[in-house]
């Protein structure tokens, strides 16, 4: 009887595989639930305000990762409800969803943060961006490969043995095979977490702030990913912590996207295009890369190349883009002209004529 007795907080006619998310002895479940819930709902109002905001976005490289941020949106949700499964009893239903969903997920949100940085190390360098369909592509062509992976594995496990096969492996085993399988979510985040670092180096640094949230979010995720990976393969914890080491790196690793990456954007995603955040209207009529003439050139523009810098040290004037008849300084001239004819002073001028008694 006392096996099977309820725990406290829970009804007696629950099922044994809920009692963590009611017992109120272990509180741990409770709180992670709590947590999973509110961010759950949190990110439903990110949600709906983004689809509020569409038509108030006012820059079109911004408008073009609206898709793409509201599939990490999604991505975002799925770890939320995915925390449910780690505090429900491991079983023959939640095995497969742990094992398929986990590094699904993950690939999603950091696929979605990888595009997002490469479209960025582009617009800091005065370039253009991805089209919204190409950068919705590659989030999803990129999240699709652990999806392969995770289908394959979950397929060839349950047929090598039954339903049950991951909660009748031993903890040491399931671990190992657990973190195996992320092994294309942690190339995808230190390649995400390099991407984000060049979007620091760049003259437009009104992009670098939206940098600074994908370097921000990808170096918590690092860290929390670090910190649930060393305490799920060191035994010292025990077997029974692992699913709330678990838990709780779904439930923390989603609200630190949630405050470090969409929350910031968020801030920023109804800003009025900055002109300082791109390169002059006419940078790109310059030509860049000029194809070497094979035929004669010009004679005034020649002439103009030849000349161009003497203006200091020669007497030639040069002006620019003008014909081959330079101007030439010329030295002041002698006055050769005729001298007009000028009347001589009179030789009477100062006379008053005889003084009287003279």
């Amino acid at each position: 009887m006392s096996s099977t007795r309820a725990p406290e907080g829970c009804r007696s006619n629950l099922a044994s595989r809920y009692y963590m998310l009611c017992d109120l002895n272990a509180s741990w479940g409770i709180v992670l639930e709590a947590l999973a819930g509110a961010g759950a709902v949190t990110t439903v109002v990110f949600m709906v305000a983004l689809l509020a905001l569409v038509g108030k976005v006012q820059d079109s490289n911004r408008r073009k990762m609206l898709p793409t941020q509201f599939l990490f949106l999604c991505g975002v949700l799925g770890l939320f409800g995915l925390t449910f499964a780690f505090i429900i009893r491991l079983d023959g239903a939640t095995g497969p969803t742990r094992f398929f969903l986990f590094g699904v997920l993950f690939a999603l949100c950091f696929s979605c943060l990888l595009v997002h940085a490469f479209n960025l190390t582009q617009l800091v360098r005065g370039r253009s961006s991805l089209s919204m369909l190409v950068t919705l592509g590659l989030a999803l062509g990129f999240s699709l490969v652990q999806d392969v992976i995770a289908i394959e594995y979950v397929v060839l496990a349950m047929n090598r043995t039954n339903v049950d096969a991951f909660s009748e492996l031993s903890a040491p085993r399931r671990n190992e095979d657990f973190v195996l399988l992320l092994i294309y979510v942690l190339l995808l985040m230190a390649l995400t977490f390099v991407m984000a670092s060049f979007t620091f180096c760049g003259p437009f640094t009104g992009w670098k702030i939206h940098g600074s949230h994908v370097y921000i979010a990808m170096l918590l995720s690092i860290a929390i990913w670090v910190a649930w990976i060393s305490l799920l393969l060191v035994p010292s914890p025990g077997p029974e912590w692992d699913d709330t080491i678990l838990s709780t790196a779904l439930v923390a690793n989603g609200w630190a996207f949630l405050f470090a990456y969409v929350g910031p954007e968020f801030r920023l995603l109804t800003n009025q295009r900055e002109p300082t955040d791109y390169p002059l209207e006419d940078a790109f009529c310059k030509p860049q890369h000029m194809k070497p003439n094979q035929g004669m050139e010009n004679r005034a523009y020649f002439e103009d190349d030849m000349y161009q810098g003497r203006g200091e040290i020669g007497d030639t004037l040069h002006a620019p883009y003008a014909t081959h008849f330079q101007l030439q300084e010329r030295t002041p001239q002698k006055d050769f002209s005729i001298p007009r004819a000028q009347a001589r002073p009179s030789p009477y001028k100062g006379y008053e004529g005889r003084k009287e008694g003279s």
